[in-house]
């Protein structure tokens, strides 16, 4: 009797040890937030898949415990996120900010009770947090440029502008406009806010062309849309060699339109097909959330991390435009640009998804948040 009181002591013994172990690496997980604020667009979406794949990468699965938030377009709602995280005892804050500056308290605050906070693709001002993003005003610099020499510094312009009250939006915008002011035969005869989505860019483009017709139209500067701008070209009858040049988003569906006119591409459909579309294709890179994971798991670890991380523009020309046949890591480390309808069937997906930096995620991260085998 005595020995089995002794076995069943040993046997509850092992049991709690067994449960401690568990407790103690639960408890050696990161409890990090991701602060989403607008969602109503191809790149927000494709951005969180690829933070999510992040956090569960074999580098990251045992080190990172990920809670998802989204506030919409209401800073006054990410403010309350955000205190609500703080309570709620997270290490470490990933943000896509709707304001550089309204969220400022509130992050202040997350670092005076020890979170790091980390922004991506949008910035943050309060110097206690960590930004990772593009330089938005080199993207809005060099698109117009792009436009105004394809234009060869003289036409009307269609602008349209992402989501307003973003660095990122704002940045864009006052860089391009630098630009074009400095060529006064260059003139914006409408401009509209296109929320960084395919189907608004289309909603306010019928609008203007209600008053305008294509034929009044030399050019166009869109924040994202340019796949859509040369679908209703090709519905309103202009042929595919007479399409207006637009300088805009990496959206796969204006990659693939890029391509050389009779290109094999499988899976081509409608007006997601080569037509070598006069563009100029730039991308904030959807990955940069995922980045900004890493970084904070680093911070967290005790690691060196910049307050400031800027990525690499991602442009693409006619000149430079190439079709991945597979869409592996080693493909598109070797410089594949644009992937197959047949792999990639929306076309407002995002094309920019490589990074030397994050070898976790790849083509299954953007689409469907699955990290790298």
């Amino acid at each position: 009797m005595k020995k089995k009181h002794l076995i069943a002591a040993a046997a509850a013994l092992a049991l709690s040890a067994t449960a401690g172990v568990a407790t103690a690496q639960t408890q050696a997980k990161h409890k990090i937030f991701l602060s989403m604020s607008f969602i109503g667009n191809d790149w927000q979406g494709e951005a969180a898949n690829m933070i999510k794949a992040m956090a569960a990468s074999k580098t990251m699965a045992d080190k990172v415990d990920l809670q998802v938030q989204v506030a919409g377009p209401n800073a006054q709602r990410q403010i309350q996120q955000i205190n609500a995280m703080v309570q709620a005892g997270a290490k470490a804050i990933i943000v896509f900010p709707i304001s550089p500056t309204a969220l400022n308290s509130a992050v202040k605050n997350a670092c005076e009770k020890g979170v790091t906070v980390i922004a991506y693709d949008g910035e943050i001002t309060e110097p206690c947090a960590y930004n990772v993003a593009i330089d938005q005003e080199e993207a809005g610099r060099v698109t117009a440029e792009w436009l105004v020499k394809k234009l060869n510094g003289k036409g009307n312009i269609v602008a349209i502008t992402g989501v307003p009250g973003t660095s990122v939006d704002t940045l864009r915008t006052k860089a391009a406009k630098e630009v074009f002011a400095r060529h006064p035969d260059i003139k914006i005869v409408n401009e509209a806010v296109g929320m960084w989505s395919q189907a608004v860019a289309r909603t306010e483009l019928s609008k203007i062309l209600a008053t305008r017709k294509w034929d009044q139209i030399d050019g166009l500067w869109m924040q994202v849309g340019c796949y859509t701008a040369n679908t209703m070209q090709i519905e309103a009858g202009i042929a595919e060699d007479k399409l207006k040049p637009c300088a805009g988003e990496g959206a796969n569906g204006g990659r693939v339109q890029m391509l050389p006119t009779g290109t094999e591409v499988e899976g081509a459909n409608g007006t997601y097909k080569p037509m070598a579309a006069p563009r100029i294709s730039y991308a904030s890179p959807p990955y940069s959330g995922a980045l900004a994971l890493k970084l904070a798991v680093a911070k967290l670890e005790g690691k060196e991390v910049a307050k400031k991380t800027v990525l690499p523009l991602p442009v693409v020309t006619n000149e430079t435009i190439k079709l991945c046949q597979e869409g592996s890591w080693a493909e598109m480390k070797a410089g594949c640009n644009a992937f197959k309808p047949s792999i990639v069937t929306n076309p407002g997906w995002f094309a920019s998804i490589f990074s030397n930096e994050t070898p976790e995620i790849g083509l299954n991260a953007a689409l469907v948040g699955q990290p790298e085998n």
